[in-house]
């Protein structure tokens, strides 16, 4: 790209932040959740700003919203780039919007500069990622990729038990007759030749080795059990301690374990219990029964599984020993998604050239890019956030921050949409 940035396009990139900010729920930070009156209101301003920039607008069924520059090659495939509009509950401004609004920033730049692509560019904000409102994840670009065909939307119900399939309606989706501006038919698409994904990193890396930009090798596969320690509860005064079956000290050995083995096993591997549930949980009582959550991560598909199946197996030699029972349930089984090599290469060459810091990484956390992963190149840009908070009213990038990945999109997009391949 032969016309170096200026600060007019990051000026504008935080605009739409700002302004995309002000479609939320009455309370701290932001809140957007799936077909909610500000959900909506944040997609119709999106359109509004794409159409205003010259793109072709469309949205889909489920509510996912397309900017299109066109091509001089209409029939190859597009370019896509994007993220999700949706948040968590009192979540933060740049989770999700950051790489709409980056991607709508730096399409409008370089039609502005370099006039009409050979390929054809095209922004999405995905309806829905964080799973905030509903028990399921993805609903934008799972569609987008075939992971759901829409019968999902008749039996999940949110937390006051109205159905996906209502809350659709509600804001005008679903069927083909709705009154809402619906151009695409069909959801699933197979016309995407590449798709690039800037977010914020949501962890501590990038702020703590000083680098700007961070190359995402791979999103961490992961791994979700539920696990019941049973044993026997007595009473806390009579019982001796050698002839206790204590199902919460069985659990606490289990989870030592869990962070040593954890810990030895090194990055990128990680391993969390983040509920306990305690029965009778009562002071005077030996605890009779504990059920605790594992999430257990890593970017290597062998190497997760080699881990969960020895870690399982560590947990029942502890039962043993202790004379408790553990019956495991499975939550999650979700595969590594590598980024496209080339695409990595690319974006390391792309922050020499810029003269930026960076560092390749595996993401620990999910996002859309792991679902296209497997269906068309894709590649993953994480800019630093302060303290590595996300998911919360204090989750801060920088304006610098945020214009360097910024630059390194857009120069990215220029290379896969205005040269010959």
């Amino acid at each position: 790209m032969s016309t170096p940035m200026t600060q007019t396009p990051a000026s504008e990139m935080m605009k739409l932040l700002d302004d995309l900010s002000i479609f939320s729920a009455p309370g701290s930070g932001v809140t957007r959740l799936l077909y909610t009156s500000e959900w909506s209101q944040a997609q119709l301003f999106l359109q509004e700003r794409m159409a205003g920039f010259g793109l072709k607008v469309e949205t889909d069924k489920v509510g996912n919203v397309y900017g299109r520059l066109v091509g001089r090659n209409p029939d190859d495939k597009v370019i896509l780039t994007g993220s999700h509009v949706d948040t968590v509950v009192n979540g933060g401004k740049y989770d999700g919007a950051y790489g709409i609004a980056a991607a709508i920033t730096a399409i409008h730049y370089l039609h502005e500069t370099f006039g009409q692509p050979l390929r054809s560019l095209e922004v999405v904000s995905f309806c829905e990622e964080e799973g905030s409102r509903f028990p399921l994840t993805f609903w934008g670009s799972g569609h987008v990729t075939g992971m759901y065909d829409g019968s999902e939307a008749d039996t999940c119900a949110d937390s006051e038990g109205i159905t996906l399939r209502t809350a659709m309606a509600e804001c005008g989706y679903g069927s083909s007759d709705d009154t809402m501006n619906q151009s695409i038919d069909l959801i699933k698409r197979d016309d995407i030749k590449a798709f690039v994904e800037l977010h914020i990193e949501q962890g501590i890396l990038l702020e703590k080795t000083s680098k700007q930009i961070g190359i995402v090798q791979a999103i961490a596969g992961q791994r979700r059990f539920t696990v019941r320690v049973s044993g026997t509860a007595n009473h806390a005064g009579t019982t001796p301690m050698n002839m206790r079956a204590d199902a919460l000290t069985g659990t606490a050995e289990m989870l030592l374990l869990l962070e040593r083995l954890a810990g030895e096993a090194g990055e990128p591997l990680v391993a969390t219990s983040g509920r306990l549930e305690i029965i009778p949980n009562t002071p005077n009582v030996i605890p009779g029964e504990v059920q605790f959550t594992l999430d257990i991560r890593h970017s290597e598909a062998e190497k997760l599984e080699r881990f969960c199946t020895d870690i399982l197996s560590a947990f029942n030699e502890i039962a043993a020993k202790r004379g408790l029972t553990m019956e495991l349930t499975p939550r999650l089984s979700a595969p590594p998604a590598p980024m496209n090599s080339e695409l990595c290469h690319d974006l390391e060459r792309i922050c020499q050239k810029q003269g930026r810091s960076y560092r390749n990484m595996v993401s620990g956390a999910g996002h859309d890019a792991q679902l296209f992963a497997p269906r068309c190149p894709t590649a993953m840009i994480f800019v630093p956030s302060r303290d590595g908070i996300s998911h919360s009213p204090a989750e801060y990038s920088s304006t610098e921050e945020l214009g360097a990945g910024l630059e390194v999109l857009t120069e990215l997009l220029y290379e896969l949409a205005y040269k010959e391949i």
